[in-house]
This record gives C-alpha cells, structure tokens and sequence, in this order.
C-alpha cells in the first residue's frame, strides 16, 4: 500500500502597513512605526506553519491622518497588490489602516478584487468571512466616532481660546510677527499698515491705491504686489483692530492694535462708496435698450427691472400695470418679458426693415435734404452696413442708436409692433454712407 504525499503548504506574501499621525518622535531609533512592524513580524512567524512569510518592503506612513486615503506608502501598497506581489495585508490595528468607513470599504473592495487578505494583530480578523466584515466595520465605525470626537474636542479647544483673544496659527498679518505664541508689533511693517490704511481713507478708488502701493514698493507679508482683491481682504482683517475673529464672532484679542476705530471707519465708507460708484458704472455699462421706448398695448410703459441669479444680472421689462398691481381683467398681453430675448427680437426686426425698399426710398428721401449727392443706390447700400456698424459700438453707444431709431415699440399677443423714426433712419444713413466730395 503506497503512502500518500501530503500537499505542499501555500506560500503566503506578507506586507506589513503601519502608520503614525503625527511626525513626533519619528527621530528616535525606536520609534512607533517600528513597534508596530515589530509585532507584525512576531505575528507572521507565528502562522509560518501555514505559509506565512514577511515581505521585506516597508510600507510606513509616518505623519500622515487616517482621514485620508492620499499617503504614499498606501499608494505603493495598493499598487503592489494590484500587481499580484501582495497575498495578505497585517496592520498593528484596522484603524492604522482607516479611520474612515468609506475609505475602508474601498479598500477590502480592492483587496476582494485581488484575493488578498486583511490581518489585524490585535483584532483577529479575516475579511475573507462575512462575519470578519461585520465585525471589522462596527470596530471601523468605533474608530471613525472616536476620530470625529477628536475632531469636535480640538474645535471646541480653539473657539474657546479664540474666545480669550489668544493667535491660533495660520499665515501671519503684515504688521505682526510671532512671539511666543503671541502676535507682536513688528514696527516697519505696522507703519506701513497704517500708510495702505491711511492712502485708501485718502483715495478716490482702488486702482489709485494700488498704483501707489508700486510705487512706494509696499509689498504683502510674502513679498507678492498686492492685487484689488488682496487688498479689499487686507482692509477687512479687524486684527488691524486688535480683534480676534472666530466664526463672524469678534473678541478683544491678546495683541496690540495697529490702527484706530476712525481710521477703519474711514476707510470702509470709502469702501461703500465706491461700491455704489461701481454698480452705477456697472448699470451705465449696459443699460436696457428699450428704456423708454417699450409699451403693451394698453399704453402702460414697460419698465426694466435687473435680477441676479448664480452671480449673473438678468433684465426683464415688467408692465406698470403689474407693478401698479392693475386687476388681472384689465391686462391685456404679455406682462413681463425677458430682456435679452424682446432685445435681441428689435434689433432683428429693425436689421429686417432696414432692407425693404419703402424704408429705403423714405430714408433717401430724409437724406438727400442735406446729401443731394447720395442717390437712393448709395443710401441702401449704406443702410446694408448697419450689423458691421452694430457690431462695432459699446453697449451705451447701442443704445444711444436705438433711441435714434426708434419712436416706439408696442407688445401684443400678435408680437412686436415697431415704429421708426425716418429722421433717424437719415441720419444713421448719412454716417454710413460715403463723404462728400469736395468740389475743386
């Protein structure tokens, strides 16, 4: 009777993950990632009887959050394992690993996807089992509560120091330096705080200000010319104020200010003003075209009203009828009218009428009163240019056009009802048309 041959046992690739949030102690000889590899190593060569074998590739992650998923030995492990060199993943601890139950869930689905096995020394677990994944993602859900617990302690920590006026980090103001954790005047920057402060109190707009500040070399605390929006955040920071901010909550801070109350309030009306000096221009720049002109067709004017919607301003004409709140019986055809759309349908439908030969003849007719050298064949041609002249014009200037032209315009169910004013026609005819010829 021949004696059968037990089957060779499978050899099983090891990788050993390790992490650390934070870079402290890292320096040292011993430090936390090799305790972690350390009972990782001791861990494997207890299951070497089933195949087990460490891989001598370090995958450490040392000063990086278990929030995230972005660390690079993570990245070469997962790249590895897509590879096929990985056969099981050993951690210290799962939250090593993650700390978020997303993330982990992404990365059992990876380790599935290529048959590898997820260890923790710990916490025996084998994520090849339903009930190992169960187990895993409560212990998961543990650790993401405790993380976010964390997170909840160190922002109750700094609201309540903000609370107390105290500099809790981030880049530093121009004007200051930092002192053992305390923000200190630094006496050539603060002077030319209160220069930048005391030029916009002065000012007439922002790009004045800005043009002196490169003249006089007056820089951000980096070194970067200071640009309009850089400068509006620069005006609005109350720790100029001596003031700690913390969530549009504002307390006396722990340092000195470096500007008075009167010179801010300045300052910011000058601010609004000029705001209200930019809508104006803003308005100026593209005024509504129809302004004056527009009408239903009971007589009541249409007047332009602005919305803003995502950051774009949108014009509509509105009936006084609706806006004098006329009893619905008495309205009679379109009430309110996009803009864009009624503008776009005159100008279209003044382009149309400038073509036909009555409005021609008639124009001829307006302009050989001071042009009796333009015969009829020279006015059409003239009025054919009128999309390269349109094209041509700034918004005020088209509107300066269409007042020229047009007398009146009436809106109906049955459309738009344009009337012309053949004075007008005349003179955009004889703009366009060729110049006199001198007489020898």
């Amino acid at each position: 009777m021949s004696r059968a041959k037990s089957e060779p046992v499978r050899r099983l690739r090891c990788a050993i993950y390790t992490r650390k949030s934070s870079e402290e102690g890292l320096d040292m000889e011993f430090n936390s990632l090799d305790a972690q590899r350390e009972a990782c190593e001791a861990y494997i060569a207890s299951q070497r009887a089933e195949g087990w074998v460490a891989l001598r590739d370090r995958y450490d992650d040392g000063g990086f959050s278990g929030g995230t998923l972005d660390r690079p030995a993570l990245a070469q492990l997962i790249a590895d394992i897509e590879a096929g060199l990985i056969d099981v993943v050993v951690v210290y601890k799962i939250d090593r690993l993650s700390r978020a139950l997303m993330d982990f869930s992404k990365l059992v689905e990876i380790f599935d996807r290529h048959g590898v096995t997820f260890v923790s020394v710990t916490q025996s677990f084998n994520t090849t089992t339903s009930m190992g994944r169960l187990t895993l993602n409560i212990l998961l859900s543990f650790a993401q509560f405790e993380r976010e617990v964390i997170g909840e302690r160190i922002r109750d920590k700094f609201a309540a120091s903000r609370r107390k006026g105290m500099w809790m980090g981030g880049p530093v103001p121009l004007g200051y330096i930092v002192k053992d954790r305390k923000l200190v005047i630094e006496p050539a920057e603060a002077e030319q705080v209160r220069t930048i402060f005391r030029l916009y109190a002065r000012s007439s707009s922002t790009a004045q200000v800005l043009k002196e500040l490169h003249a006089r070399g007056i820089r951000t605390k980096r070194g970067a010319v200071f640009d309009r929006g850089y400068l509006l955040k620069f005006l609005h920071n109350k720790v100029y104020l001596g003031l700690a901010v913390h969530k549009d909550e504002v307390y006396p801070g722990e340092h000195k200010a470096i500007i008075d109350q009167k010179l801010w309030d300045e300052v910011h009306e000058v601010i609004a003003n000029n705001r209200v000096a930019r809508g104006a221009v803003a308005r100026a720049a593209q005024p509504a075209l129809l302004r004056g002109l527009i009408f239903t067709e009971t007589g009541a004017a249409m007047t332009p009203h602005h919305t803003k919607r995502k950051g774009k301003r949108y014009c509509y004409y509105t009936s006084m009828d609706v806006i004098r709140k006329r009893p619905a019986a008495e309205l009679r055809g379109p009430q309110r009218l996009p803009g864009a759309m009624v503008e776009e349908a005159v100008i279209g439908e003044i382009r149309r009428m400038l073509r036909t030969p009555e409005v021609a003849a008639r124009t001829a007719r307006a302009v050989r009163k001071d042009r009796p050298d333009l015969d009829e064949t020279t006015v059409v041609a003239a009025l054919g240019q009128f999309d390269d002249l349109w094209k041509a014009l700034i918004p005020a200037e088209q509107a300066r056009i269409v007042q020229l032209l047009v007398a009146r315009i009436t809106v109906s169910e049955a459309g738009l009802a344009i009337d012309l004013r053949h004075d007008g026609l005349g003179a955009i005819a004889t703009l366009m048309a060729p110049p006199r010829k001198e007489v020898a």
